[in-house]
């Protein structure tokens, strides 16, 4: 759903823009609450993961394709402050090394792919893990059911955007209803695939999983015929040994994805994309500012064999999205610490 540059007029470019700037702006304060010695090391991680699987296009329709947006797996692995800076630095990277979404449009699909996306999922999935058992099988269900949610309403979120700013006299009913309908669709296999990564981490580490922090359940003892809660277990030390296989594990599977999978990708156009060229929206869709750039359109220029190329470039991406999330979220976490430090709480 990465938007072109030209498909929303200037004005509307720069309103998203200040509010994805005021976005991101928030979200690095609340990260310093998120971004612990368990989030910290993984945010990076999840960011080069995140980029990774949108190479991985599916086909959702006849001559359609669809990939992971991402929000709600950012939201629920690390936080949802956490988790829109996590899509924020893949957006980022996508359109300045990979002509991937607009640049005048930055702002449109951070507020669209990273905002919209992170704070509905987050909420849906919270209100579901309220009410339903407290199992980490219910987190599971419950990153399901948000991810699901969470691409219409970034479709949504798009709608409303083209109906302010626009640059096509296209029917707006038409938009929203195509927009949905394939986002829909689009939206089950980001369940999927979001509720078998949540599931897969929460199964060998749920401790690292910020959204299933407040699920583990007491232990019960029987004293006297009546049930009590068991003392509460001592926290285990987190070491930087105790994230290094998960955290290894996660960027061979990325660079995997990235490098060879990413190959046998659905070429068709992304829901957006058919969209934009059945309905017309795509009329006045202008060239990328980076469309020359070395790894444009993800490929390595000069690079001949298709195969190469394309393996080489999701390497690449995945190389620096986890160096620039790293980057990113190690500053948000040192300045955390001076924050708690006792010169700075008066200890």
């Amino acid at each position: 759903m990465h938007v072109p540059d030209g498909f929303i007029d200037a004005p509307t470019s720069a309103v998203t823009g200040v509010v994805a700037a005021g976005a991101v702006a928030v979200s690095l304060r609340g990260a310093r609450r998120e971004l612990d010695e368990r989030t910290a090391p993984l945010a990076g991680l999840v960011a080069a993961f995140i980029f990774a699987v949108q190479m991985l296009n599916f086909p959702v329709a006849a001559g359609t394709s669809g990939h992971l947006l991402g929000g709600a797996l950012a939201a629920i692995l690390v936080g949802p402050c956490t988790g829109v800076l996590c899509v924020s630095v893949v957006l980022l990277m996508q359109g300045i090394l990979f002509a991937d979404g607009g640049l005048t449009a930055l702002g449109v699909n951070i507020t669209d792919m990273a905002i919209v996306t992170t704070v509905v999922a987050y909420a849906v999935f919270r209100a579901l893990v309220k009410v339903l058992p407290r199992k980490r099988r219910s987190v599971t269900v419950a990153s399901f059911v948000a991810a699901l949610v969470s691409v219409p309403a970034a479709a949504v979120a798009f709608t409303l955007i083209y109906a302010i700013g626009g640059t096509t006299d296209v029917s707006l009913g038409k938009v929203a209803t195509a927009m949905v309908g394939v986002h829909v669709l689009i939206g089950i296999g980001e369940a999927v695939i979001t509720a078998l990564t949540v599931g897969a981490v929460v199964a060998v580490r749920p401790d690292l999983v910020y959204g299933a922090r407040d699920l583990q359940q007491r232990l019960k003892l029987r004293v006297n015929g009546e049930l009590v809660d068991a003392p509460a277990a001592q926290p285990v030390p987190v070491t930087a040994r105790s994230h290094r296989k998960l955290w290894i594990t996660g960027l061979v599977t990325s660079l995997v994805l990235a490098g060879f999978v990413s190959f046998y990708a659905s070429a068709d156009p992304d829901g957006l994309e058919k969209v934009a060229h059945d309905k017309g929206i795509d009329k006045k869709a202008e060239e990328h500012a980076a469309a020359d750039s070395p790894l444009a359109d993800y490929g390595v220029k000069d690079v001949s064999d298709a195969r190469l190329s394309g393996g080489l470039a999701g390497v690449i991406g995945v190389g620096v999205t986890v160096v620039a999330g790293s980057a990113v979220f190690w500053a948000v976490r040192r300045r955390r610490d001076q924050d708690v430090s006792p010169a700075n709480t008066g200890v």
